[in-house]
């Protein structure tokens, strides 16, 4: 009796962790978008850091990367070939507001 109830008891506390750790869980509201040019020639955009590497597809020739954490990033945007990769550096995103990257040019 005294086990089934200490079972009991853990499995409460596993639980209410468990909650309490997705309730903490933080959602940054600082999306990075940006277009590419000429159309088609990419398939995703990427922002990396020391810490985070977060990537979106590119669809009709935009990407939109959500919940990117505040700090300085480099965009990677992933030639679709004949089209070579292309870099951004200092990217800087501020918490709360979109960044716009603009439009990144392809090359072959």
């Amino acid at each position: 009796m005294i086990r089934k109830h200490t079972s009991q008891i853990a499995f409460f506390f596993v639980v209410v962790l468990m909650i309490a750790g997705t309730a903490f869980r933080i959602l940054w509201n600082s999306p990075v978008k940006g277009s590419v040019s000429p159309g088609e020639s990419a398939t995703r955009a990427w922002v990396i850091s020391a810490t985070d590497t977060l990537n979106a597809p590119v669809v009709q020739d935009n990407f939109m990367i959500n919940n990117v954490k505040p700090g300085n990033y480099t965009l990677l945007v992933q030639g679709k070939p004949p089209f070579k990769d292309s870099f951004k550096e200092n990217v800087v995103v501020v918490d709360g507001q979109p960044t716009d990257v603009g439009v990144i040019q392809m090359n072959k």
